[in-house]
C-alpha cells in the first residue's frame, strides 16, 4: 500500500495540472448530472416487512383514501365562545367543498358530519377538518399547499371576529435540513485552527477548499441517486458535516507531515511523495474504519437507514481520494512557499511544552488517572439509561411554522394523542356483518386504558378490509402510546377468535414505533459488529493485545457519554433552552447507531495517529516511558488540532440545525471531544504507563496469524533507507543484514545472518538438524511475513513486496517431487531468474542429478539451494559454487 501511495504522491506532484482538471472536471459532470436527474428527497421512514408497514401498504390498495399524506385545518374561536354554532358548521360545509376541489385532496371530513365523532374539542372552541390527500408528502405540490391555505384564509374571514383558521397537519411539514451561518462559522473555526497551527494562509486554506470540493462532489452524487432511490433530507447533511469534518483533517494529516518533512530539507517533491506515503497510509486506515462503519448501518436492516450509511461513506471515500491525489497535486503547485521558515533565536533555556507537561501529569500517577477518568466518564454516561429513540413528528418543526402552529393547538385543545393517531386494520372480507363487526372492535378499543377516543370505525367501499381510528391519551413518541400499540397488538388473536377477523396497527404513529423497536434491536448486533472489528484492525496495526482493548473500552466510555449528554439535554431537557432545542423527550431513532458507527471511526483516528509514534519509539529504544512522552510529543500537535476542528464542525449544526440533525450533532460533538482529549490523550499514556512493556506483548501464534496493515506507512519508510543498499545501482539478487526469524513461540530460528548473492551465482545453504536453513530459504522466496532485520530480494524489500518476489521467485522442494530438474527447466523458460531448491540433496534419480549438473553448469538464472553436506552434490554443482554453513546457534559461519 505504501509503495503505491508513494508512486501516486510523486505522479500526482509531477501531473497536478492534469489532477486538477481532472477532479474539477468530475465536479461539473456529476454536478451537472445530478441537476437533471435528481428527485428530491423522501422523508418516509418504513420498515418493509413490519406489521405496520406492511397493513400500510395495504390500506394503498383497499382504502386509497388513507394512503397518502394528510392536511389538517383547524378552526379555534375564542375564549367563551363555541365553534358548533349554526354559522360556523355552515361556513365549515362551504370550506369542505371547496377543499374537495383542491388538487391532490381525496376527501374532507367535515367534523359536524353525524357519523364524525370527536373532531369537535372538550371545550368546545376548536373543531379539526381532516383533509386526506391522494399522494405521500414529498409528492405534495405548492398548489395543493396554496389551495388549503386560500381556503383556510377564505374560511376565516366568514366567521367570527378574533377566529383563527390554522392549516397544518403532516402535508405542511419541512423536514429538509437547511444550512445556516453557523455552519460557516464551525468552517472559520477551523479556518482559524489550521493559521495557528501552519502560520500560513496557502497551508490553511488547502485543507478547507479540498474538504468543500469534496462534499460538493459527495452531495451531487447522493441527489443523483435520488433517481433510483429513497434518500431521506438527513442523509446529505450528515454526508456535507462528516465530508468537512473528515475532509480537512486527512488534509490536514498530510500537509502536516510534508511540512515537517520540509522543515527537515527534504526536496519538494520526494516529500510530496513520502507524505502520501506515510501519512497517506494513516489516512486510508482511517478512512477504511470510517467507511466500514457506516456501511455496517445495513445490519439494522432498514432501507432509508443503509442508504444514510452509504451516501456518508461515499463522503468519507470521496475526502480519502482526494486526500491522496488532489492534494499531493495542490502541494506542488505550492511548491517552496509551504516550507516553515528557520527563525533564529538567540539562546535561551529550553521551554517545557504544554504537551510535556500534560503527558507527565498524565503519567505520573498512572492509576490514580486511570480509576478517575474511568468513574468520571462512568457518571456522565448515567443519563443514557433514560435516552428515548422516535421518530421527529410536527413537535419538532421550526417555531412559527403551520405545522408547528397547529400541531400545538391541536395538542392544546383536543390532547396530543391527536397528533399521533393509530389506524387499526381487520380483514373483514368473510364478515356477513361488516359494519356490525367494525363497532364490535371499536367499542373494545374504545375501552382499553390509554385510549382517548375512537372517532371512527368503518368498512371501505368493497367491505372487505375495514379500519378503526385509535386517538391514545398521549403523545406520539411517548412510551405510554408505545404501551397502547402494543396491547392492542396483543388483541389481534383475541380478535380473531371471536369475530374470524385478522387485525394489524398502522399508521404513521405506529410505523415511527416499529422503526426506533428495530433500530434499538439492532444496536447490541451493530456494537458487537463495531467493537470486534476494532479489536481485530487496532490488532493488525499495534501488534498487541493491551492497546486494542484498552482502545475499544475508551471508545466504549466515548460512546457512553455521548449517549448520556444527548439525553441529558435532548430527552430530559436540561440547557434545552440555551442550546436552543425546541423538542425535548425523544430523539431520532437512528442517532445511536450513527453515533457509534462514526464515533468509532473517528475514535481510531487518534488512536492511530497518536499510539503509533508511541509504539514507534517503543521499537527503536525499549523503553516504554521515554516512548510515551516522545510518541506523545510528536503526534499532540495534530490530534489536538484535528479534533478541534472536528469539534468546531459538529458543533457548528446545533444552534441552528434542524431537529433531525441538531441531536446528531451534538452527539458526536460531545463524542469527539471525549475521545480525543479525555480518552485518548489523557486515557491512553495512563495505560501504558500503568502497563509498560505488558501494552506491547502479542502471542507470537496470534501475531502470525493476524495479517499485516502498515497503517503509518513504516515499511514504506524503511523501504527508503534501503534504496541505496548495500550499493548503488547494486546487482544483488539476494541482500540479508542482521536478519532474523522467529517461530510460532518467539524461538529463534536463525538470526545475524548476513548474506549477499550476485547474478548466475549458485550459493548453498547447508547444515545437519534444525540449522535453519530452509526457513532462510523460505524466507528469501517471500514466504515468511514477520522477520527483523534488512532484507531485498530481485532489488524488492521484504516482507513489504512480498507478494512481487513470490512470483518472480521459484521455490521447489526436492524432497516433496521427482522431477524437481523439470521444474527448473520449465521455471527457466518462463523467465524466472531466482531459483530456490531446497533439499538439493535428496535428489538420487540418476537423470535428474544429470539434468542439475548442465542446468546449474550453464543457466543465465541464481541458483540458491539447501542441503546436509555439498560434498555429496560435488559431481552435480558447478566449480564456482559457494557454499555457507548454517550452525546449530543459527549463525552464519
Amino acid at each position: 500500500m505504501s509503495s503505491f501511495l508513494y508512486r501516486l504522491g510523486r505522479a500526482a506532484a509531477r501531473g497536478r495540472g492534469l489532477v486538477v482538471v481532472v477532479w474539477l472536471m468530475a465536479l461539473v459532470a456529476v454536478g451537472g448530472l445530478a441537476l437533471l436527474v435528481n428527485k428530491g428527497t423522501d422523508d418516509t421512514f418504513a420498515i418493509p416487512g413490519s406489521e405496520s408497514q406492511d397493513a400500510l401498504d395495504h390500506l394503498g390498495h383497499v382504502f386509497p383514501e388513507l394512503s397518502g399524506t394528510t392536511a389538517q385545518l383547524v378552526v379555534l374561536v375564542p375564549s367563551g365562545q363555541r365553534v358548533d354554532t349554526a354559522a360556523t358548521k355552515q361556513a365549515v360545509a362551504d370550506a369542505a367543498a371547496r377543499l374537495k376541489k383542491v388538487t391532490q385532496v381525496a376527501t374532507v371530513v367535515n367534523p359536524f358530519d353525524a357519523h364524525i365523532h370527536n373532531a369537535v374539542s372538550p371545550d368546545h372552541r376548536a373543531a379539526m377538518i381532516a383533509v386526506p390527500l391522494k399522494v405521500s408528502l414529498t409528492a405534495v405540490s405548492p398548489q395543493a399547499k396554496q389551495g388549503m391555505s386560500a381556503v383556510a384564509h377564505e374560511l376565516q374571514q366568514q366567521l367570527v371576529p378574533g377566529a383563527v383558521v390554522y392549516a397544518g397537519g403532516d402535508a405542511f411539514s419541512n423536514k429538509v435540513p437547511k444550512l445556516s451561518i453557523t455552519e460557516a462559522l464551525g468552517v472559520l473555526i477551523a479556518l482559524m485552527v489550521l493559521v495557528i497551527v501552519f502560520r500560513s494562509l496557502i497551508a490553511a486554506g488547502m485543507p478547507l477548499l479540498t474538504a468543500i470540493f469534496g462534499v460538493g462532489i459527495s452531495v451531487a452524487l447522493i441527489f443523483g441517486a435520488t433517481a433510483v432511490f429513497s434518500v431521506s433530507s438527513t442523509a446529505p447533511m450528515l454526508a456535507v458535516m462528516l465530508g468537512l469534518a473528515v475532509g480537512i483533517d486527512y488534509a490536514l494529516f498530510l500537509l502536516s507531515r510534508h511540512r515537517d518533512q520540509l522543515a527537515d530539507g527534504l526536496e519538494v517533491e520526494e516529500s510530496i511523495a513520502r507524505a502520501t506515503a506515510t501519512a497517506g497510509s494513516a489516512v486510508i486506515f482511517a478512512g477504511l474504519t470510517v467507511i466500514i462503519a457506516l456501511l455496517a448501518l445495513a445490519v439494522a436492516r432498514i432501507p432509508f437507514l443503509t442508504i444514510m450509511g452509504v451516501g456518508a461513506a461515499v463522503a468519507v471515500a470521496m475526502a480519502v481520494l482526494i486526500a491522496v491525489t488532489l492534494i499531493p497535486a495542490l502541494l506542488g503547485f505550492a511548491g517552496e512557499r509551504l516550507r516553515p521558515r528557520v527563525r533564529r533565536r538567540k539562546k535561551r533555556a529550553v521551554r517545557v511544552s504544554w504537551s510535556h507537561r500534560w503527558v507527565r501529569f498524565a503519567t505520573k500517577a498512572p492509576a490514580v488517572t486511570v480509576v478517575v477518568i474511568v468513574a468520571f466518564l462512568a457518571i456522565c454516561s448515567i443519563p443514557a439509561m433514560s435516552l428515548r429513540l422516535a421518530l421527529p413528528d410536527n413537535s419538532t418543526e421550526e417555531e412559527g411554522s403551520p405545522a408547528r402552529t397547529t400541531y400545538e393547538v391541536i395538542a392544546e385543545h383536543f390532547g396530543p394523542g391527536f397528533n399521533g393517531p393509530l389506524l387499526v386494520t381487520a380483514d373483514i372480507v368473510a364478515t356477513t356483518d361488516p359494519v356490525g363487526v367494525m363497532d364490535k372492535i371499536a367499542d373494545e378499543i374504545r375501552g382499553m386504558p390509554g385510549v382517548a377516543a375512537v372517532p371512527l370505525a368503518t368498512p371501505n367501499p368493497k367491505a372487505d378490509t375495514g379500519i378503526v381510528q385509535v386517538i391514545p391519551t398521549t403523545g406520539p413518541d411517548t412510551a405510554q402510546t408505545e404501551d397502547l400499540v402494543k396491547r392492542i397488538r396483543a388483541l389481534e388473536p383475541h380478535f380473531l377468535a371471536k369475530y374470524g377477523t385478522a387485525t394489524a396497527v398502522t399508521g404513521l404513529t405506529a410505523v415511527g414505533i416499529d422503526v426506533s423497536a428495530q433500530l434499538g434491536d439492532a444496536l447490541l448486533p451493530f456494537g458487537i459488529l463495531v467493537v470486534g472489528l476494532s479489536l481485530v484492525l487496532l490488532a493488525m496495526v499495534f501488534r498487541s493485545v493491551a492497546v486494542p482493548i484498552k482502545a475499544t473500552l475508551g471508545y466504549l466510555l466515548s460512546v457512553g457519554v455521548a449517549f448520556g449528554a444527548t439525553s441529558f439535554v435532548f430527552v430530559q431537557g436540561h440547557l434545552a433552552g440555551l442550546l436552543n432545542v425546541q423538542h425535548t423527550g425523544s430523539i431520532i431513532s437512528f442517532l445511536p447507531i450513527i453515533l457509534m458507527g462514526v464515533l468509532f471511526g473517528l475514535a481510531m483516528d487518534y488512536e492511530v495517529f497518536l499510539v503509533s509514534r508511541i509504539r514507534e519509539d517503543y521499537v527503536h529504544t525499549g523503553d516504554p516511558s521515554h516512548a510515551i512522552e516522545s510518541g506523545f510529543v510528536s503526534a499532540s500537535r495534530v490530534v489536538v488540532s484535528a479534533a478541534l476542528i472536528m469539534f468546531a464542525v459538529f458543533a457548528a449544526f446545533v444552534p441552528e440545525g434542524s431537529a433531525t440533525i441538531k441531536p446528531i450533532a451534538f452527539s458526536l460533538a460531545v463524542g469527539v471531544f471525549v475521545d480525543a482529549f479525555v480518552v485518548r490523550m489523557t486515557l491512553v499514556p495512563a495505560v501504558l504507563a500503568l502497563l509498560k512493556h505488558r501494552a506491547w506483548w502479542l502471542p507470537t501464534w496470534l501475531d502470525r496469524k493476524l495479517p499485516i496493515f502498515d497503517a503509518e506507512g513504516d515499511a514504506m519508510v524503511h523501504e527508503l533507507k534501503l534504496a541505496d543498499w548495500p550499493s548503488p545501482g547494486s546487482t544483488e539478487v539476494v541482500s540479508a543484514r542482521n536478519l532474523r526469524v522467529g517461530d510460532d513461540r518467539d524461538r529463534t530460528v536463525f538470526a545475524g545472518i548476513e548474506l549477499h548473492i550476485r547474478e548466475r551465482e549458485v550459493v548453498g545453504l547447508y547444515g545437519a538438524g534444525p540449522s535453519g536453513k530452509s526457513a532462510l530459504l523460505f524466507t528469501i522466496a517471500g514466504r515468511v511475513s514477520r522477520l527483523e532485520g534488512d532484507l531485498k530480494v530481485l532489488g524488492l524489500v521484504l516482507p513489504s513486496h512480498a507478494h512481487a518476489v513470490r512470483t518472480r521467485v521459484a521455490l521447489i522442494s526436492c524432497r516433496d517431487t521427482e522431477t524437481a530438474a523439470d521444474e527448473v527447466r520449465a521455471a527457466l523458460a518462463d523467465g524466472i531468474r531466482l531459483i530456490l531448491l531446497d533439499d538439493l540433496d535428496t535428489v538420487v534419480n540418476p537423470m535428474q542429478r544429470d539434468l542439475f549438473r548442465e542446468l546449474l553448469g550453464r543457466t543465465p538464472a541464481t541458483f540458491v539451494f539447501t542441503c546436509q553436506n555439498p560434498e555429496i552434490l560435488r559431481d552435480v554443482l558447478p566449480p564456482a559454487t559457494r557454499t555457507v554453513a548454517m550452525a546449530r546457534q543459527f549463525e552464519v559461519v
